[in-house]
């Protein structure tokens, strides 16, 4: 059982088909919880995604953590684009800071190709502007848009990877936080991955909060 993730929402929003198979969902995380989650959310202040492994939080962000890679959510997007994902592990990471200068994550990219389902679920409470706004692409064509999404508290978009799974975000600076979840297609790639993340992370600068967090938990 969900209780953190708006299971009706997740569950009832509707799978569209084009630019390619995408669900959103603007309300996946019940507002009850926004405040306990952000207060143990890990503070970063550099660029890229980092494993879960290298960033320090507590535990009202380690149990949104453990609901994105649990059973029910995962049958959920199983329903929705008509996939078996049971054989293919989770990988969980963070991103909390963008940077025009350093940051290339932003660019347009269709995900690599040993992503199966991405999911970015977006945790910034009165997001304003468009600057730092995800798009949906038609094409490698940054104004070639079929949606731009907020990077506001709670919306979420699920994706099914492909040639054409184009996206990219809108350049800003500053704090930006977000859970990228990805199916990927080997645990010799999620390994890979994550240890790259890590091997990054003992090269950026991000500051820890102050107060005694838990250390995260590593995937399995």
């Amino acid at each position: 059982m969900l209780t953190l993730l708006n299971e009706a929402a997740i569950a009832t929003a509707p799978l569209q088909q084009t630019p390619y198979e995408h669900v959103l969902v603007d309300d996946s995380v019940k507002r009850t919880h926004e405040a306990s989650i952000l207060a143990d959310a890990p503070t970063i202040r550099s660029s890229g995604s980092f494993a879960l492994s290298s960033v320090r939080y507590g535990p009202g962000f380690a149990a949104l953590l453990a609901e994105l890679v649990s059973e029910p959510f995962r049958r959920i997007v199983e329903s929705k684009f008509g996939i078996d994902l049971h054989e293919y592990p989770p990988m969980l990471t963070v991103r909390g800071y963008c940077s025009r200068e350093r940051d290339r994550d932003g660019y347009i990219h269709t995900d690599s190709r040993q992503k199966i389902i991405s999911v970015l679920l977006y945790l910034n409470s009165g997001w304003a502007g468009t600057a730092g706004a995800l798009r949906v692409l038609r094409s490698r064509d940054i104004d070639d848009c079929a949606l731009e999404i907020a990077p506001e508290f709670g919306r979420m978009l699920i994706f099914r990877r492909s040639d054409h799974s184009w996206h990219a975000r809108v350049p800003f600076d500053g704090p930006r936080l977000n859970l990228q979840l990805n199916w990927v297609e080997s645990e010799a790639y999620l390994k890979r991955e994550l240890f790259k993340h890590r091997l990054s992370a003992v090269a950026k600068r991000f500051t820890l909060p102050r107060r005694l967090l838990t250390q995260a938990p590593r995937l399995k």
